[in-house]
C-alpha cells in the first residue's frame, strides 16, 4: 500500500491539532481523479484551519489547503488523463474533502480546470486562491463596465494575498491604484506592484459615515467590516466594489445611503463555488495581465514543514504577498 506525507488537522478532547505526518493512499477521499499534488498555498482559511482558530474544517480527519496544482495520476472522468496539468480552488478542498497539503489528493474531476499556459504549478499557486479571488474581483468590475477612465481604484488590505495580487493586476490594466495597508513599511513593495498612492488602514477602519467624500470609482475589498462601510461611503457615483473577504469581521455596519444616493453597486465576490465559466475567465485574466517578475517579488516558499508556521503568522498580519507551499 503507497504512502504519502501529509498535513492532518484531527480533533480530541482539547479541540483540534495539525501536524505533518504519513498517511496510506487507502484513507483518500472519494473521487474520479487521483492527483499527484506539486503545489498548494497558505491562505487566510488555510491559516485558520492549521491553527483551529475559526471552524473552518468540518470533517476529521481532515488534510487542510483549500487549493493546489499538481499532475494527473489516474482517472475515470472523461475530461482528464493521466500527465494533465491541473488546477483547483475551492469546492470544499480543505475544509470537507482532503485537501492540498498532501502529497496526494483524489478528487471530483468536475472541480478542476487546466493549468493555465505559460504558468508553472509553482506560478499558479503563488496566485493560489487569494490571487485566483483577486482576478475574480477584478473581472467582477470589469463585467460590471468598470474602466479606468472612470478614476482610481482602492484596494484594501492591499499587502496581503488577495491585495497584492489584485493591485498588480488593476495597475497593468491602466488602473490608477489607491492601496490601503496597516503596514507602512510595505509601502516600497506596493508601489513596486504598481500602486500611485499609498493610505493608512486606519482612514478606513473606524466606524463610516453614512456618506464620505467621494474619493474612488471602484474597490476591491478583502476586509468587511467597518472598512467596507468607509469604501462604499467614499465611493463616487455610480460606482462599484467588490466584497471578497471578511478579514476586519463579516458585519457590515453601513447604511443605504450609498446605494440609493450615489447608485453604488456591492459586487459580491465567491471564489469557492464559483461556475467554470467565471474560474476560467479568471485564470485567462492572470495569464494577460500579472507580471511574472511582480509575482515573484511578492512569493515566498516554503515546504510542507513550514505550514503549520505560515498559517499562524498569516492570522497575525505577518505575511506579505503570497507563500507557495513546494509539497513535492
Amino acid at each position: 500500500m503507497a504512502q504519502f506525507r501529509a498535513i492532518v488537522v484531527e480533533k480530541g478532547d482539547q479541540g483540534t491539532s495539525a501536524a505533518l505526518k504519513t498517511v496510506d493512499d487507502a484513507d483518500l477521499m472519494d473521487g474520479d481523479v487521483t492527483v499527484r499534488v506539486s503545489h498548494s498555498t497558505v491562505n487566510y482559511k488555510d491559516g485558520l484551519a492549521v491553527t483551529g482558530k475559526a471552524p473552518v474544517v468540518r470533517r476529521f480527519p481532515m488534510v487542510p489547503g483549500i487549493d493546489f496544482a499538481g499532475v494527473v495520476e489516474s482517472s475515470t472522468h472523461p475530461d482528464w488523463k493521466p500527465g494533465d496539468a491541473v488546477v483547483l480552488n475551492g469546492w470544499g478542498v480543505g475544509e470537507t474533502h482532503w485537501g492540498g497539503y498532501g502529497e496526494r489528493a483524489r478528487v471530483k474531476g468536475d472541480w478542476l480546470i487546466p493549468l493555465q499556459p505559460g504558468l508553472s504549478p509553482a506560478q499558479a499557486m503563488a496566485v493560489g486562491t487569494a490571487g485566483y479571488t483577486a482576478a475574480l474581483s477584478v473581472a467582477a468590475l470589469e463585467r460590471f463596465g468598470m474602466t479606468p477612465d472612470r478614476g482610481p481604484v482602492l484596494v484594501t488590505g492591499a499587502a496581503g494575498g488577495v491585495g497584492s495580487v489584485a493591485v498588480a493586476l488593476l495597475a497593468k490594466r491602466g488602473w490608477t491604484v489607491i492601496a490601503s495597508t496597516g503596514r507602512p513599511g510595505e509601502a516600497d513593495y506596493l508601489k513596486g506592484l504598481g500602486a500611485s498612492e499609498i493610505i493608512d488602514r486606519a482612514e478606513l477602519s473606524n466606524p463610516a459615515r453614512p456618506l464620505g467624500k467621494e474619493r474612488w470609482a471602484a474597490a476591491v475589498d478583502s476586509v468587511g467590516s467597518h472598512t467596507l462601510a468607509n469604501v462604499l461611503s467614499m465611493t463616487r457615483y455610480g460606482g462599484a466594489v467588490a466584497a471578497c473577504g471578511l478579514a476586519q469581521g463579516m458585519d457590515l455596519p453601513s447604511s443605504v445611503a450609498p446605494f440609493i444616493l450615489r447608485g453604488v453597486s456591492l459586487l459580491g465576490i465567491d471564489s469557492v463555488m464559483a461556475p467554470k465559466a467565471r474560474r476560467l475567465e479568471a485564470w485567462r485574466l492572470v495569464g494577460e495581465s500579472l507580471d511574472k517578475d511582480k509575482l515573484a517579488a511578492m512569493t515566498t516558499t516554503i515546504g510542507l514543514d513550514g505550514v503549520l508556521e505560515a498559517g499562524k503568522a498569516i492570522l497575525e498580519g505577518a505575511v506579505r504577498g503570497r507563500t507557495v507551499v513546494e509539497v513535492k
